[in-house]
């Protein structure tokens, strides 16, 4: 039996959701969870990766039950979550066809990216948001993620991973971004059918230079366009505090 997760956490105290080596991380945390409910090595696979400090509301992923074992879906969301610690919550538990996959059978993804623009930050949004006390026309915001829009070649807005080769494809449909209101600042959401290594964050980082008229139109546009690969988008990546993966869409 394939089971898929729902999954929620606080990304602050974890080095993203792959598991790496001597570093606390999201999916080995949930690994160790359900090694100890079900007496034995348990794999499980996400929908992809989010960075060290990137939250979630809706990250998904997949296991299948070891064999012998008898415990319905119901049962193994409480157990999860009584080996998880508060950061992490198994937020639901289903049964899933065989060939269901947490990865491959997305089709696209919503973050949600929270700037806050207060003068003062309260501390119960230390953490969670882009503190940024600077006056930002949000007209002009939107104007620069329409811009976004569509169909293309994002490797001027992503960071190299270092495991990228000659075939690494670069281009992605960004379906959705736009921006609203919130009462402290603003949030935006971006919906994708994919999306790359700190794509979002440097989405963020490049408009809200221009929406703080510290990066000109005219160089946004060439930038949006990939003319002067000279351009250093990744000095412009937004703080991962201020990232959440809303949804997962299948």
């Amino acid at each position: 039996m394939r089971l898929r997760l729902t999954i929620a956490y606080d990304g602050a105290p974890f080095k993203g959701w792959a598991k790496q080596p001597d570093v606390p991380t999201v999916q080995e945390t949930i690994e160790n969870a359900l090694q100890q409910v079900a007496q034995c090595p348990v794999k499980i696979l996400g929908s992809g990766r989010t960075d060290a400090g990137v939250h979630a509301d809706g990250q998904v992923a997949h296991f299948d039950i070891p064999e012998g074992n008898t415990m319905n879906p119901y049962n193994w969301l409480p157990a999860m979550n009584s080996k998880l610690p508060p950061t992490i919550r198994i937020v639901d538990c289903t049964e899933v066809a065989a060939d269901f996959h947490a990865r491959f059978s997305a089709t696209s993804k919503t973050y949600v990216y929270s700037v806050d623009t207060s003068p003062v930050l309260h501390p119960h949004n230390h953490g969670r948001v882009w503190h940024l006390p600077r006056q930002l026309d949000p007209v002009t915001l939107q104007d620069c993620l329409d811009m976004y829009l569509g169909e293309r070649d994002f490797r001027h807005f992503s960071a190299l991973r270092g495991n990228e080769t000659e075939d690494t494809s670069y281009v992605r449909n960004l379906q959705k971004a736009s921006v609203s209101e919130t009462p402290t600042g603003f949030q935006i959401t971006y919906t994708a059918n994919g999306f790359l290594y700190k794509m979002v964050r440097i989405l963020t980082g490049v408009a809200m230079q221009v929406a703080q008229a510290r990066l000109l139109m005219s160089i946004f546009q060439d930038m949006v366009a990939g003319s002067g690969d000279e351009f250093n988008t990744s000095k412009f990546c937004a703080p991962a505090a201020g990232l959440r993966l809303k949804e997962v869409h299948y």
